[in-house]
């Protein structure tokens, strides 16, 4: 059911060979150059007005088509993750230690085969902002983006953006009203004693069994501080302390990684690890600090923009290539930063593989190239739809 458009199909085998050559040059959040660079010539060869610089990086390319005052954005993330790749591909990352194990060159691809479609066929009254995106993965491009005036520079009724998931079926389009994907924070607990010989542990105040006490008893904030409708993680991900058999250490360290969605929950997690951390450790006789930090905001979708997309993806790949999660996602995004300034929404695109697909940020993984048409050509239809003559 799934109507992918000529100028798309007959630019298939280029678009392939774009997305091979960014996965081939990976580059980090802010340090996407050449990326960057390839992009800007290709939008600005199709006739795009190409805007670059916003987080370092990124990239806004404008197209204006009729007389229509409706504009969109649509966005795609472009960095790659610190991950050293073992799939043996041929095009596989040339830069050691660096990989796009989250599927960022094929999102980057596809938006780059709707900008051709949409250039061509000019079938759309307003304006079109296309957004590249750096630093999605840990440095927040989007909300560097939205703080360097992305929206007061380039307005938007409505932005929308999709990941692809090779744990959805292929071809399947998976929305979620209101929150999708969950709010990240880091907090990194010190934990301080008093070191001495491993002989004599009485004449110590030991970091690692006070710190295995807040290890232990963080895990009762998510079962007995926070209501059980309410989805929070507290995962303990790090414990680092001393390097002897012998020797008793001075300090431990512990780092723990927190994802929620209600901001009241947010707190309370925050409250509760020092809490936590300050009372085990003087049950001990010892001191532990907290730097807490928050990270990611939780990406929130809106109703309307839920609403079309999905009804769109109804009409384009047919009712049942199309689902509503039941669940948000725990992992997190930086797209929310944009939701929280535009309405619009994020969903999924599915792109298992026939007999084993390798899960997001694995060393295996691999974008899958079939997806491209499909979302390009969803891209497109999408600006279309939303900014249709009148």
């Amino acid at each position: 059911m799934t109507t992918v458009q000529p100028t798309i199909l007959n630019s298939l085998p280029e678009l392939v060979a774009v997305r091979h050559d960014l996965h081939a040059h990976p580059e980090l959040g802010l340090e996407e150059v050449r990326t960057s660079n390839l992009v800007a010539r290709q939008l600005e060869a199709m006739g795009y007005r190409v805007t670059r610089g916003l987080a370092r990086t990124g990239i806004v390319a404008t197209l204006s088509n009729g007389t229509g005052r409706r504009s969109i954005g649509i966005r795609a993330d472009m960095d790659a993750l610190p991950i050293a790749e073992e799939t043996g591909l041929a095009y596989a990352s040339r830069m050691p230690g660096l990989m796009h194990a989250c599927g960022h060159d094929g999102h980057t691809t596809m938006l780059l085969g709707a900008a051709k479609a949409l250039a061509e066929r000019r079938n759309f009254d307003g304006t079109i902002h296309l957004i590249f995106q750096p630093a999605e993965e840990n440095v927040g491009g989007a909300r560097i983006m939205v703080e360097e005036g992305l929206f007061e520079r380039f307005p938007c009724d409505a932005v929308f953006a999709l990941h692809n998931e090779p744990n959805l079926p292929f071809g399947q389009f998976a929305f979620r009203e209101g929150p999708i994907m969950a709010a990240v924070d880091e907090a990194f607990i010190k934990v301080r004693g008093s070191g001495g010989h491993g002989a004599e542990p009485q004449a110590t105040a030991d970091p690692i069994v006070a710190g295995a006490s807040i290890v232990m008893a963080l895990q009762s904030i998510v079962s007995r501080n926070i209501h059980p409708l309410d989805p929070a993680v507290v995962t303990v991900a790090a414990f680092h302390g001393g390097a002897a058999s012998n020797v008793i250490p001075s300090t431990a360290d512990i780092t723990v990684g927190i994802r929620s969605f209600d901001p009241r929950v947010r707190d309370e997690l925050e409250h509760r690890i020092g809490l936590i951390a300050a009372r085990q450790a003087q049950s001990y006789d010892m001191t532990a600090t907290v730097d807490y930090r928050r990270s990611y905001d939780p990406t929130i979708n809106h109703k309307a923009e839920t609403d079309f997309a999905r009804s769109l993806a109804r009409r384009f790949a047919g009712p049942e290539k199309v689902v509503d999660l039941e669940r948000p996602f725990m992992g997190s995004e930086d797209f929310g930063y944009m939701l929280k300034e535009r309405p619009g929404t994020y969903f999924f695109l599915g792109g298992a593989r026939a007999g084993n697909s390798y899960p997001l940020h694995h060393p295996a993984y691999d974008f899958n190239d079939d997806l491209i048409p499909i979302g390009a050509a969803f891209w497109t239809e999408l600006a279309e739809t939303y900014l249709k003559s009148e």
